[in-house]
């Protein structure tokens, strides 16, 4: 309970709640600049599609591998040191895309952006998990995960805005979309390294956490833990089938959030002949929704089932699966209808994505290690991100971009069923975490 904790504690656990927050929305100011430039460098250099989805895909490979790292890192070093690492990485990756135009030099500091993106999350999600107890959680991280909703609606418009405002530094062209956001990350990853340690302990504040609930591998216990305890500790976190349904579950849900992340705003422009400025505001509905569908899969988990985050996953991951069959239908109502349809689908794809990544992670982390558990469920569900690109790119070749939305429907549909089949099943790792 949150009354039987000093002032001191409940100031730090808020700081490190508004810091790491803005930490990981900052992440996107230099990782949604990559989807809006996309249009206007293609336009510019002739890219064809399959071009461009091997620069998302040379992005996602790294970011997805990176992942299983970063936690460990985390577990090992210390969030703070893992995240800032990540964010410096993301910040120079940028400002090297906006340096060379040529394909190969944008794939390969795509792909290293994508490493550096890859020691943000499992970090961050430690370092919470540090001053929020279990039966917090669900709603906590519900507002938490919000970073990633919010951070890429207000980057996808900041995005927008710079590389459409031919009066902003004129001379730079499409590099604004590059160098600009790495300004704003560069300040935030100040702001970051500053104001954040590891553990409340680090800062002179007591602990929050009960230390039975503490997870393994805790920032106090890093310097006695070996490499290769981490490794083996990581071997049996696989043999988890807990984990596995978590991980693959997150992996359905983030290969429909990554295509419309990233292509949202070419098939606005290719498909219904938007203009790019409003292709990059119109797609920005996304994550606005998606705020809302956080909140409401995280106030379902704790208030309405028991703190259970897989139940609520499967029934939102279902309802995604409706709301991109009703798709193409609502899209040809017009602007409205495209609106509300884009909006619905953001609250049902973030809702599972949100709850898998964040709070599921974190009760896992009761048995395994936070950064490890986290690291890993993002690590595997990121395959999903990997697919993403070829899954738009050849769909919408082939068979044109409503029938991408029928193949949404199916990968929902499959997500929300295997979550489904841990929908009576306690967590035993939250029970752990609580006991």
């Amino acid at each position: 309970m949150t009354t039987d904790l000093t002032p001191t504690q409940r100031a730090w656990r808020w700081r490190i709640f508004a810091v790491t927050w803005l930490a990981y929305a900052g992440f996107y100011f230099c990782r949604k600049n990559l989807g809006v430039t996309m249009p206007v460098l293609q336009k510019e250099y002739g890219w064809s599609n399959l071009e461009l989805a091997n620069v998302v895909f040379g992005y996602s490979l790294l970011y997805a591998s990176g992942q299983f790292v970063s936690g460990m890192l985390a577990d090992r070093f210390g969030s703070r040191f893992s995240v800032s690492l990540g964010l410096l990485i993301a910040v120079v990756s940028n400002v090297c895309m906006g340096l060379m135009p040529s394909l190969s030099a944008l794939i390969f500091f795509a792909c290293l952006n994508g490493a550096g993106q890859s020691g943000g999350w499992a970090g961050l999600v430690k370092i919470m998990a540090g001053c929020f107890r279990h039966s917090e959680r669900g709603v906590v991280m519900a507002w938490w995960t919000t970073n990633y909703v919010v951070g890429g609606f207000i980057a996808t418009i900041f995005a927008t805005f710079v590389i459409t405002s031919n009066w902003l530094v004129p001379s730079l062209g499409w590099r604004r979309g590059f160098w600009i956001p790495s300004l704003v990350l560069f300040v935030i990853t100040a702001i970051f390294f500053w104001f954040v340690r590891n553990h409340p302990r680090d800062a002179g504040v007591p602990d929050i956490i009960p230390k039975e609930e503490e997870p393994p591998s805790s920032p106090a216990q890093s310097e006695q833990v070996t490499i290769r305890e981490t490794l083996l500790t990581y071997l049996r976190m696989m043999g988890d089938r807990e984990v596995w349904t978590v991980a693959i579950g997150a992996l359905f849900s983030k290969v429909t959030r990554y295509s419309f992340l990233f292509w949202l705003p070419l098939y606005l422009t290719q498909r219904l002949k938007y203009e790019p400025g409003e292709a990059g505001y119109t797609s920005s509905v996304f994550e606005l929704a998606g705020f809302l569908g956080a909140l409401l899969g995280g106030y379902m988990s704790d208030k309405f089932m028991q703190s259970r985050r897989l139940p609520v996953a499967a029934l939102m991951m279902w309802g995604l699966a409706a709301a991109c069959w009703l798709h193409p239908y609502m899209a040809a109502w017009g602007k409205l209808g495209l609106i509300i349809s884009i909006g619905l689908i953001g609250i049902m794809n973030f809702g599972p994505d949100t709850l898998m990544q964040g709070a599921a992670s974190q009760d896992l982390g009761g048995k395994w290690g936070v950064g490890k558990a986290s690291g890993f469920v993002n690590g595997v569900s990121s395959v999903g991100q990997l697919v993403s690109p070829y899954l738009v790119g050849y769909i919408s070749r082939q068979y044109g971009w409503d029938n991408l939305f029928y193949a949404f429907v199916a990968l929902a549909f499959v997500g929300g069923t295997i979550m489904a089949t841990r929908w009576k099943a306690s967590n035993s790792a939250s029970r752990q975490t609580s006991q």
